[in-house]
């Protein structure tokens, strides 16, 4: 950005030379995207706004009429990159100040959500509908996701040597790269998405019996282009064999630990085991869970106080 330092730049420009020199080769390459996607949109939205015209009324202006097509919180994610631009800019000397002081995210109506996750009846039925072949297939991944909660790119990852079969556990220490066409092995989306995590008997010697033959190092559902809708309307299709709300492949990364929650399993072992960096993002995914459960526990308080009379 060294040519480029000049209040009077375009402010789409200053975003797109700021986000190339500060994230490019140090954020994962899904995250680069959403960047990308700013960029464009900042070109759609505000095409002759310099950065020296940036105050709070035309910041807010921009905002309001990004919100207009998008939900709230999509509001908010798209003002937090413009934010980690201009801050730097004010430390540059570019900006006098903080345009972003006070902003108000608003946004569209959200739409009808759609359901996130099952219940332990609704998943048992989902997983007796399931045709496990002798070789691999979506059904395979299905199960696997339902008993680990494993993220997609996570378990498209996994291969016959992740598995530790003697001590139950799988290995998670890569993800599949199913957004391009190149696809290959990447890194975990942080440091605690690495972890072992622990599966039942049944489910390991099933697993035993279905990878005893195949290549160690390769990944076993991925065989060409994989695509997270084909799955998804696999599991579609289970769900509405057998009658329950249908969820995505992600929901049943949420299936899982809600069960475990309900089940007693304590927050931080769900975080564990889920790889989130930490607990906060455990608390706020689950939030509405964990509100049901605490007022169990209320109950469960009062009638052992009562008792103590």
């Amino acid at each position: 950005m060294e040519n480029h330092r000049s209040s009077t730049i375009l402010f789409y420009r200053y975003f797109r030379e700021w986000y190339e020199l500060y994230k490019l080769g140090a954020v994962r390459e899904v995250t680069l995207q959403k960047y990308r996607i700013s960029y464009h949109q900042l070109i759609e939205l505000a095409p002759t706004l310099s950065l020296n015209q940036i105050d709070r009324k035309s910041y807010q202006e921009l905002l309001n009429k990004y919100a207009l097509t998008h939900e709230r919180q999509t509001t908010l994610d798209f003002h937090h990159q413009l934010k980690g631009a201009l801050i730097d800019a004010i430390d540059e000397g570019l900006l006098q100040r903080d345009p972003t002081h006070k902003v108000v995210i608003k946004g569209k109506t959200p739409a009808p959500k759609k359901p996130k996750y099952l219940n332990q009846f609704e998943l048992h039925a989902v997983l007796n509908d399931l045709d496990l072949e002798t070789t691999p297939n979506w059904d395979w991944l299905i199960l696997l996701i339902a008993k680990t909660g494993l993220r997609f790119a996570e378990a498209l990852a996994i291969t016959p040597k992740d598995f530790d079969f003697t001590h139950q556990t799988l290995s998670i220490n890569k993800t599949w790269n199913y957004k391009t066409s190149s696809g290959g092995f990447q890194p975990t989306k942080n440091r605690s998405s690495k972890r072992n995590v622990q599966i039942d008997w049944q489910t390991i010697m099933q697993f035993s019996q279905l990878v005893k033959d195949m290549p160690k190092d390769e990944p076993i559902f991925v065989d060409g282009r994989v695509f997270n809708s084909t799955v998804n309307y696999r599991l579609q299709k289970h769900c509405e064999n057998v009658k329950v709300p249908v969820i995505s492949i992600h929901g049943l990364r949420h299936t899982h630990a809600s069960l475990l929650l309900f089940a007693g399993v304590s927050i931080a072992s769900v975080a564990r085991r889920l790889g989130h960096s930490n607990m906060t993002t455990t608390q706020q995914t689950y939030l509405h869970i964990i509100q049901e459960l605490e007022n169990q526990d209320n109950d469960k308080v009062m009638r052992y106080l009562a008792g103590l009379g």
